[in-house]
């Protein structure tokens, strides 16, 4: 059963970010003291009082039309929201009073026909009380006067918005996606495009500037039956180049993104020549993290031969990992194969889940140590038993007697045997070393 949509609407720099961090549990929306920074709708599931709904922070409405084409798809992007909405929460800043702009926001709110609830921020504020009546004049009630940044009065807020909604609320238990999957890349490589074309809406703003997404946005799925969390992040650029707090702030809110992942699809520009330092590096992050990786070559209408030949090249200095990861050429302009991404993405997430048998896995290994014998300064090493303790990741104990000699070689060799038995490709294997019990 869908949740109903409370909508947190503003104009720019009103604390409408903290105010849905401070409400929110899973999600979180980037504030800074600067405007404009939230450009793609943010949303949350969340509970008070039995009941359930669903939170969504917009970026700063405006109802002129700007000539800035990202700021223009931001204002009709939160004025959709606006539509779509079972109730609205109006911010305003209790220390400036009530603007022009706030009341021209006012009229929008109350021609869209929905249920409102004026929230004055910012109340904690002594300037507040002198504006307090100009508030009462819009003729919004109730009336919420709080503080989001320090969490006063968000009980009230929070009581307010469940009188506001349905009191017997026919809401089926939200099931908890099965599946998450992040796309990662550098920016301008269409990871918003991408993000766009899999859940078949325009859900992320997308622009030829580098750095349009700003945070991590998500959507939830079906796709064959399975519910699929996507989430599009922020370009990740390298260290030296970030000089900014904003873009800082981007590059934590996407490495955030991929800790919660399942799946992540790391995007690389086809039509660049070689792999990037930058690149090799996110997707030895994301299997170090032990995230299941698939990499996509976007823009493969822009590749020829000659472009692919050098890509090649340059992968092939890495062929020792880029072995293990799935590879898909992809064009989110033409579309070509961008409709096997998700089927691989499913399938990939299914090899991360399975259980493997201890005694198939322990006889494989003693196997394999037979026909090539490990080393420790002329020691030879054993392993009495393998066993599975976890899935998604892969988490394999291996029980000897001496624990200590396992190194990162020694890892390898079992990581190799076990790849060359199962399909594991893009799936990080995790493994541990003890002594007997």
């Amino acid at each position: 059963m869908k949740l109903p949509r409370v909508v947190i609407v503003g104009r720019m720099n009103v604390g409408k970010s903290t105010l849905f961090n401070r409400l929110s549990v899973n999600a979180k929306s980037m504030t800074f003291d600067f405007e404009g920074v939230t450009r793609d709708f943010i949303k949350d599931t969340v509970e008070w009082r039995d009941h359930r709904f669903e939170l969504i922070d917009t970026g700063g409405i405006s109802l002129r039309k700007s000539q800035d084409p990202i700021q223009e798809q931001v204002r009709q992007r939160a004025m959709s929201m606006m539509e779509q909405a079972d109730l609205l929460l109006f911010v305003c800043d209790g220390t400036v009073g009530l603007t022009s702009e706030d009341q021209e926001i006012a009229k929008a709110c109350r021609k869209a026909n929905k249920k409102i609830i004026l929230v004055v921020n910012k109340s904690d504020n002594r300037a507040t009380q002198e504006h307090e009546h100009e508030f009462e004049r819009t003729g919004f009630k109730p009336i919420v006067f709080m503080s989001a940044l320090h969490g006063s009065a968000t009980g009230d807020l929070l009581d307010a918005i469940c009188n506001a909604l349905p009191t017997n609320p026919e809401q089926g238990e939200e099931k908890e996606s099965s599946c998450k999957i992040v796309i990662l890349g550098k920016p301008n490589v269409g990871k918003s495009s991408l993000m766009n074309l899999l859940v078949q809406e325009e859900r992320a703003i997308v622009s030829p500037v580098a750095g349009t997404t700003r945070e991590a946005v998500a959507e939830k799925i079906t796709f064959y039956h399975q519910d699929l969390l996507l989430t599009d992040t922020p370009g990740v650029r390298r260290k030296r180049t970030i000089d900014e707090k904003l873009e800082t702030m981007m590059v934590k809110s996407a490495f955030r993104a991929v800790e919660d992942a399942d799946v992540v699809l790391l995007l690389i520009d086809a039509s660049s020549h070689a792999i990037a330092d930058q690149e090799l590096k996110l997707a030895f992050y994301v299997f170090e993290h032990y995230k299941s990786l698939i990499i996509l070559f976007n823009k493969e209408d822009l590749s020829d031969s000659d472009i692919k030949k050098d890509m090649d090249f340059s992968l092939s200095v890495y062929d020792y990992f880029l072995k293990k990861i799935p590879q898909l050429y992809i064009s989110c302009k033409t579309g070509k194969n961008v409709g096997k991404v998700l089927p691989l993405a499913k399938q990939v997430h299914e090899r991360s889940c399975q259980q493997l048998a201890d005694d198939d896995i322990t006889m494989l290994f003693k196997e394999a140590l037979k026909h090539k014998p490990l080393y420790h300064q002329s020691m030879i090493i054993n392993v009495k038993r393998a066993r599975q303790i976890a899935s998604n990741p892969i988490t394999i104990v291996l029980i000897s007697e001496t624990p200590e000699w396992f190194g990162p070689s020694q890892i390898g060799f079992f990581d190799n045997v076990l790849r060359s038995k199962y399909d594991l490709k893009g799936v990080p294997i995790k493994f541990l070393t003890r002594k007997p019990s």
